[in-house]
């Protein structure tokens, strides 16, 4: 039988490496969905600006990117994009119009742009490309 000798050194660098890594994992993950829900906010506001044509106060600058959060029922990081303008969601779902006192006579129905539903579709097409595009400049910095 021959006699051979194990050289462990790149191993357990590598193993330290690792380690390092999973303890940084938790950050990384949420710097990786802060920076795609920055993506889906833009998208968002990209399909408000082509949909919302009249200046509807500070719609466009309250649409903003929520928090991260891990949802404890699947261990998944989640973000949000969302309006917090208080007539967010008439421009969303529509609205009737109604006339001014003393009859409040309702002259009509606007049709809601159903902004967020059209950006959902996009950015369900478009999720898995951003975050490969985000993991990778998570892994050049390490």
């Amino acid at each position: 039988m021959a006699d051979f000798e194990i050289d462990s050194r790149e191993l357990e660098e590598f193993q330290r490496e690792l380690d390092a890594l999973v303890k940084r994992f938790p950050n990384e993950a949420k710097r990786l969905m802060v920076r795609s829900g920055n993506h889906a906010r833009k998208i968002v506001l990209r399909k408000a600006k082509q949909s919302v044509i009249e200046d509807t106060g500070e719609y466009f600058s309250s649409i903003k990117r929520g928090k991260v959060w891990v949802d404890e029922s699947t261990d998944e990081y989640k973000v949000r994009t969302y309006s917090r303008s208080p007539h967010a969601h008439l421009l969303e779902y529509g609205h009737r119009m109604v006339g001014h006192e003393p009859d409040k006579k309702e002259l009509g129905f606007v049709l809601g742009f159903h902004i967020f539903d059209k950006a959902a579709k996009e950015i369900n097409q478009k999720w898995n490309g951003i975050l490969e595009k985000e993991f990778d400049k998570i892994m050049e910095k390490l």
